[in-house]
């Protein structure tokens, strides 16, 4: 008698299954990711400020459902300091100086530091309570070895770091919150002029007239630096 097929000879391979597809990827959107949700972010806060970002509104954004991002992110919170670091990544290596002038290595990282609040002016505000990204550490680290190499001894380089911390941070609020119009700083000198006798020293320097926002920055940045370079070792 001939022997029957075994079973397991007699089984058709069976087909694999197609992965399901994403509601992003139905819609012919990309696929949900942590980059994808951080650059969606970030778009979000630069359109609407912080109080307009909420994981729903982040989600719709998306095309996605408040949920999924759950598989990604912890929270709103976390979103926040990803988006953050995001936005203030910095092009240079935070171990290697580009140049031999350390005054000079100083002013670019930390203008383009201003460059890229000013560009995201919801960072400003988010930066001194939230936790410190690579990007944001690299920024700093690079700012600490720089002075550190010229000389500034261990002793004053705290002071050193959060003094220019301090002053790029305040400048860039106050950039972003004082934008007046030509003929608002008009008015506003022209009232100050008509009070000369009590405010003599703001009249005569033009102050409420200023609108040199980026060489005032750079002055105040060497009057910083001018101190720091005369407590170098």
């Amino acid at each position: 008698m001939a022997e029957k097929p075994s079973g397991t000879e007699n089984k058709r391979p069976r087909r694999a299954r197609a992965p399901l597809q994403s509601a992003q990827e139905r819609n012919g959107e990309p696929p949900l990711s942590l980059p994808r949700i951080v650059a969606t972010a970030v778009d979000l806060l630069d359109a609407e400020g912080v109080d307009g970002l909420t994981m729903r509104r982040l989600a719709d954004r998306l095309g996605a459902g408040a949920m999924s991002l759950y598989w990604h992110v912890e929270n709103k919170e976390k979103v926040f300091d990803l988006a953050l670091d995001s936005a203030l990544q910095y092009p240079a290596s935070p171990q290697v100086a580009d140049t031999l002038d350390w005054r000079e290595d100083v002013v670019r990282l930390l203008e383009d530091w201003r460059v890229c609040m000013l560009r995201h002016p919801w960072s400003a505000s988010l930066l001194p309570r939230r936790a410190l990204g690579p990007n944001i550490l690299g920024r700093l680290e690079l700012l600490s070895s720089t002075l550190s190499r010229a000389g500034v001894a261990d002793a004053d380089l705290n002071a050193a770091i959060w003094s220019l911390w301090n002053y790029v941070i305040g400048a860039t609020i106050t950039r972003a919150n004082f934008d007046r119009t030509d003929d608002d700083r008009t008015a506003a000198q022209q009232r100050v002029t008509g009070l000369s006798e009590r405010y003599p020293t703001i009249e005569r320097s033009r102050l409420l007239l200023d609108s040199d926002w980026d060489g005032t920055f750079r002055k105040g940045l060497d009057f910083l630096i001018d101190g720091i370079a005369t407590k170098k070792e």
